[in-house]
């Protein structure tokens, strides 16, 4: 193999030679796109492009699975095809292949048999931890902490490497406001803000400084665009939304991934105002590689330039492939579009060179970039597999983690945190010792049945004089898989009558103190292709819940899910509620940390959480109408059997401890447009424990070129405060908090008048008021 690489580093100095670097000339405004580049990185792409033959380009935008089920639907190419084509260099990446050894044999195949010996790309869908499983990202995103989001993917990105693979198809950044669409747990909510820093979060922990370090990997900000607005959260639907609320809502956090630097972006199955997003020359062409300056290549979901034809855009693969490759979608994923017409649509002038060279560049840059060209087999190192995969080290910061991301939803009777040398516990229902549910979808490499379970987590937590009782109460599912096999081959079966194990949680549960009642979703309810209708409580856990809370009212619900449910009627008579999500790896020691009070939790939703189904999509942004909510008259925007407002609001949590907000002050009441306030206002722990509180700032802008939505969140900050302590907590209001996508079709901040409010919750209520001027 070296000696396959010495010859090819004198070609490519000749290349050089002979082929000038052409340089870049860029705008002051695509300066952040520049500083991911070097001049001798484009020199060696350059060079590379220019020994390449016209079958040997389209190979780099081709993409194969390295399973016929792992992410999509079955193939009809079988091996001998994926095989001819590697030997041939006419591939540029491989997914779904996850080991040293398989990918060291399948890069052999390129390298010892391609004329140019390019090498491959590796991805994988590395959602929320590789082997050692983290909460997933909706639940992680309600720790509302940046720095434990980082360290998580960064560790998801050692182990994600140190198994051979280059490339992650993560972090989802779609903007997600309704419970019924099962991707909704893959990213950060509802909301644009929180989402964008959140996502930047992960990306810088994936990438690192450096992606040529065997301890990175290449990141994907994905689905471009306006996927988790899908309609009714029907997965892969139509999207029905404005230009305005296009670069208003969506857009943000991606322009945020681009000046980032994010390797790649994945395009989305859906449509926007008839234009598959695939095929949207304005978002991945105009908008993405043009006005942001964003120098990554842009690769499609699974299958999805074949889908155009599905939706009624194309009438075949070869129209599909024009349209896709003249819209700016570069890599071809699992369609077998590209390889198949590109170069017959270069013969016909449908495509130009021009533009298969510059997708062709884009993924040879990404390569280089992460030194495969330098060494093709670097990540290829059985040692670092065997050390640096689920340590005792990553399990640590797992747990971290999951107990940072459980949220407290009631706590009437202060019935949490529960003393250790309590004499009784009862941990009763379908998920209090499941060891499989808790890593969620999408979960990697995560072993079947590894996760520490509620009860295991319990009895860790107590003495041996405490007494626990066990009862599974329910089946939540009905088995019809072999366990562990992939989630798209896991039809959901619910236990709706078999009741026979109520009796005995009854029993278990009036002989406890207090009950631990562990109920939610099955892991599979949600991810892709998990849209539902009705979103609560499947199965006969509600009446396990019930017949349980008849005989024992001290009643801790342990929620595990993916979604927003609806609780509403354990809201109402439940007295303690925890939010856990499905928190990984440690989720039984991180959720006994919590009930034990060895964590105060310190979570806050990242979503709205609804009364039912019927409010859905619910989220707290929303805009005035002409006829603004009043419960007082009938004929306003609301409903006649439920409230317009959530059951827990977008930014709620509570804590062992209490928070008093106080003392908001300006420091000045006008300014100009490129202006900024400071902003101060005083936190107090008014209660007996040190706790973290997530400070939270609102701003509306009263009047506009546009509608306006009623409270934006603006920025936030965690912070621990001890018992008895004031502290006071600073923000900057300027520009970029004011600015908006408007009638000018440009980002600018207009003159008004404007509210901002800060507080532990979307519901703040303490308030000031300032303006802008011309």
């Amino acid at each position: 193999m070296k000696k396959q690489i010495l010859l090819f580093i004198p070609i490519l100095l000749i290349a050089v030679l002979l082929y000038s670097f052409k340089k870049r000339v860029t705008s002051e405004k695509h300066d952040y796109a520049v500083s991911h580049l070097d001049a001798r990185t484009e020199q060696k792409v350059d060079s590379v492009l220019a020994l390449m033959r016209v079958n040997e380009k389209i190979g780099q935008l081709v993409q194969y699975s390295g399973k016929w089920d792992a992410t999509g639907p079955s193939s009809s190419n079988g091996d001998q095809h994926k095989l001819d084509k590697l030997k041939n260099g006419e591939v540029g990446s491989m997914l779904n292949i996850a080991s040293v050894a398989t990918i060291r044999e399948t890069q052999k195949i390129v390298m010892e048999h391609s004329r140019l010996k390019i090498p491959l790309i590796f991805g994988y869908d590395v959602i929320h931890g590789y082997k050692t499983i983290f909460p997933i990202p909706l639940g992680e995103s309600a720790s509302w902490d940046l720095d434990i989001i980082k360290q998580t993917a960064a560790i998801a990105a050692k182990e994600t490497a140190a198994s051979g693979i280059h490339w992650t198809f993560a972090p989802m950044i779609d903007v997600s406001r309704d419970a019924r669409w099962g991707r909704i747990m893959e990213g950060a909510g509802e909301d644009t803000y929180l989402n964008t820093v959140i996502g930047v979060a992960r990306i810088q922990g994936f990438q690192g400084n450096d992606l040529s370090s065997t301890s990175t990997i290449a990141a994907c900000a994905k689905h471009f665009a306006g996927y988790g607005f899908a309609e009714a959260g029907r997965d892969y639907n139509t999207v029905n939304i404005g230009e305005y609320e296009l670069h208003n809502t969506i857009l943000p956090p991606f322009k945020a991934a681009a000046e980032a630097g994010v390797a790649t972006f994945m395009n989305s199955f859906n449509d926007i105002d008839g234009i598959p997003s695939t095929g949207n020359k304005v978002l991945q062409r105009d908008i993405l590689k043009r006005d942001w300056g964003w120098n990554g290549f842009v690769v499609s979901d699974w299958g999805s330039i074949g889908e155009m034809i599905a939706h009624g855009y194309a009438k075949d693969k070869k129209q599909a492939s024009e349209i896709a490759l003249n819209a700016g979608s570069d890599m071809d994923m699992e369609s077998y579009a590209y390889e198949a017409h590109l170069e017959t649509l270069l013969k016909e002038n449908k495509i130009t060179m021009a533009q298969l060279d510059d997708a062709v560049k884009r993924v040879l840059r990404l390569k280089f970039q992460l030194g495969l060209f330098d060494d093709p087999y670097k990540y290829c190192n059985e040692e670092r597999e065997k050390n640096d995969v689920y340590t005792k080290e990553h399990l640590a910061i797992a747990r971290d983690g999951a107990k940072k991301s459980i949220v407290l939803l009631k706590n009437e009777t202060k019935l949490l945190p529960i003393s250790k040398s309590i004499k009784s516990i009862a941990v009763i229902g379908p998920l209090a010792n499941d060891k499989d549910a808790p890593l969620g979808n999408w979960r990697a490499k995560g072993t079947y049945n590894s996760a520490v379970s509620l009860l295991e987590g319990v009895k860790n937590a107590v003495g041996k004089t405490t007494k626990v009782y066990y009862e599974k109460g329910a089946e939540l599912t009905i088995p019809t898989v072999k366990p562990g096999e992939n989630q798209f081959l896991h039809p959901l079966k619910f236990n709706d009558t078999d009741t026979s194990g109520i009796p005995a949680a009854v029993e278990a549960a009036k002989k406890a103190e207090v009950v631990l009642l562990a109920i939610g979703e099955d892991a599979f309810q949600t991810g892709e292709g998990r849209s539902q209708t009705n979103i609560g409580f499947f199965g006969v856990q509600q009446q396990l819940l019930e017949a349980v809370y008849k005989v024992n009212k001290n009643v801790v619900i342990v929620l595990m899910n993916g979604r927003p449910m609806d609780i509403s009627w354990a809201a109402k008579n439940i007295p303690s509620i925890l939010e856990c999500w499905f928190l990984g790896s440690e989720s039984g020691n991180a959720i006994a940390d919590v009930l034990f009070g060895d964590y105060n939790p310190s979570g806050k939703l990242p979503v709205s959480f609804p009364h039912n189904v019927g409010q859905e999509p619910l989220y707290y942004n929303q805009k005035n109408t002409g006829r603004p909510y009043s419960p007082s008259h009938v004929t306003y925007s609301g409903y006649i059997d439920a409230p317009k407002t959530a059951l827990y609001p977008f930014g709620f949590g509570l804590s062992y401890t209490t928070f008093e907000y106080k003392n908001l002050k300006l420091d000045k009441k006008e300014i100009a447009k490129n202006g900024e306030i400071k902003l101060s206002v005083e936190v107090s722990n008014t209660g007996t424990r040190d706790g973290e509180e997530v400070i939270q700032l609102y701003i509306r802008d009263l009047f506009g070129s546009l509608t306006r939505p009623i409270k934006e969140l603006k920025d936030f900050k965690k912070i621990m405060i001890k018992a008895g302590e004031t502290k006071t907590v600073n923000f900057i209001i300027n520009a970029e908090k004011l600015q908006f996508y408007t009638i000018n079709k440009k980002w600018e901040v207009e003159p008004g008048d404007f509210n901002v409010w800060v507080g532990g919750d979307s519901n703040a209520k303490l308030k000031a008021t300032f303006s802008v001027t011309e």
